[in-house]
């Protein structure tokens, strides 16, 4: 059992320098270098109506996670009880 824990630790320790060599040959990966993006410019009311859809959004998502919950623990009840 011991000499198995042995072999893990050997295995990672050989594989440690190769993850190394790897590190910066990453294709097009410079770390100096800011990413740029061209974004559109949003209005206030197109701002305000994404915030409006997305908390209309979030309310429609808790009300059902609120009733799938729901319907759940009755049917465990239900279940347990019969």
């Amino acid at each position: 059992m011991p000499s198995d824990s042995m072999n893990v630790i050997n295995f990672n320790r050989n594989q440690l320098p190769q993850r190394d060599k790897f590190a910066n040959r990453l294709g097009g990966y410079n770390s100096s270098k800011k990413t740029e993006y061209n974004l559109p410019k949003a209005t206030t009311k197109q701002l305000k109506e994404i915030a409006r859809r997305l908390k209309e959004e979030q309310k429609i998502r808790m009300i059902k996670v609120v009733a799938l919950t729901v319907i759940l623990f009755l049917g465990l009840v239900y279940a347990i009880l019969y």
